[in-house]
């Protein structure tokens, strides 16, 4: 029995995806639910796994391919029969299933980008190394591999005598590498001019001391993570300090719908998290409902998720606000761009150590610059200097946040 392996419904805001890469070819034998072939929409990697086990018989797409809902991506011949039917020495593995099976051997992994270039170019992935962790190779590392690749010909060649005209001297490689945008690259790109051509973005500043924060951490660090089973971060403590903030000025929490201002009365948080792929910003739902653990728990798992590329497409629509931290890159301070339809991000930066006059005294403070990008037709400067005084009240006394005060 033949089935036809199709392209998987897509959420009513995705149109299309592209086939990024098959894990399978003609003639191999598949297991049921083994990933089949790799979906890039604008915002997820889609996983298309195998109804039931059997031989894949043909390709309906190539790789590269754009494709739409419904649309057939391959035929498969369905049964146990039909495994056992399989001619030992089936057609021979195209490049990139051979390269991608060379990755694996070697003990790496191909990021989906990764995978795509080396499919695009032909490449010997078993000789790639792999920076990432458990020596996943990313799109940078064959990026790096091809750069040394090129170089290796221009060497070889070099003419043996001096040319007669006197040339300037060489100061270093000039290779070039020219890839597709991403689609996922590209939908960001979208967004960040939609926001910045129609938004009336301003950001204001200001500084927190984090010495009470950083005294409640090392306090109750240890039992935290033994009774909750997760280290308490940073990332609550912002949260719940915005949520506090955000009470008391919704404009804040608000999103643009059309010529409509929607206020929100529940508080869906998203986190920008960065990933190989390009930046994500997960949504924790009804923020204000959770505890610090839940949060600290929320924040590690859509990290994880976004990064490993498990992360689902409900998973990252919605939002009311959005915070990111600049700083676990060493960011001193930035000015992010909104995320649209929301009216204000709040950006975190690095922690560090500096001189501040303290009751008259000069001591030395764990400080951290903040931001709040708005959108001035709906935020007013004095609600956005208000919302980060707001914040940096709840940081520095966090007896605050358990008054909600």
């Amino acid at each position: 029995m033949t089935i036809e392996i199709k392209v998987p419904q897509l959420p009513e805001s995705v149109t299309d995806a592209t086939l990024v890469s098959w894990h399978k070819q003609p003639g191999e034998a598949v297991s049921r639910d083994e990933n089949l072939v790799d979906l890039e929409t604008d915002k997820v990697v889609l996983e298309v796994p195998a109804p039931s086990s059997g031989v894949i018989k043909e390709l309906k797409v190539a790789n590269g391919a754009t494709v739409t809902s419904g649309q057939v991506l391959a035929i498969l011949e369905a049964g146990e029969g039909a495994v056992a039917a399989a001619p030992a020495a089936a057609k021979a593995e195209a490049p990139a299933a051979a390269e991608t099976k060379a990755a694996a051997a070697s003990g790496g992994k191909l990021a989906p980008a990764a995978k795509r270039m080396v499919e695009e170019h032909k490449l010997d992935a078993a000789q790639i190394a792999g920076s990432g962790r458990d020596g996943r190779v990313s799109k940078g590392d064959v990026i790096q591999h091809m750069a040394g690749k090129s170089s290796a010909p221009a060497e070889a060649k070099a003419p043996a005598k001096a040319p007669a005209v006197k040339l300037p001297a060489a100061v270093g490689s000039r290779n070039e590498q020219r890839v597709p945008m991403t689609r996922l690259r590209a939908r960001i790109a979208e967004r960040l001019i939609q926001a910045q051509s129609t938004a009336a973005m301003l950001t204001t500043f200001n500084e927190v001391d984090l010495t009470a924060v950083n005294e409640i951490r090392a306090r109750y660090k240890d039992k935290f993570e033994k009774v909750h089973g997760v280290k308490l971060g940073f990332s609550s403590f912002f949260i719940k300090a915005a949520i506090e903030a955000l009470r008391k000025f919704p404009a804040v929490n608000a999103s643009i719908d059309g010529n409509d201002v929607v206020y929100h009365e529940y508080y869906d948080f998203g986190v920008a998290v960065s990933t190989e792929r390009g930046l994500m910003v997960p949504v924790i739902r009804n923020a204000e409902a959770l505890s610090f653990a839940e949060l600290e728990q929320a924040v590690g798992d859509y990290a994880k998720k976004a990064r490993d590329g498990s992360i689902s497409l409900e998973e990252l629509t919605g939002g009311t606000f959005t915070i990111t931290n600049g700083g676990v890159f060493g960011s001193l301070m930035s000015t992010p761009i909104l995320n649209p339809p929301q009216v204000a991000i709040l950006g975190m930066h690095k922690i560090q150590e500096r001189p501040m006059v303290v009751d008259g005294e000069i001591k030395i403070r764990p400080m951290m610059y903040l931001a709040l990008t708005y959108d001035h037709r709906i935020v007013d400067g004095r609600e956005s200097v208000q919302f980060l005084v707001a914040i940096k009240d709840a940081l520095e006394d966090p007896a605050r946040l358990l008054l909600q005060l």
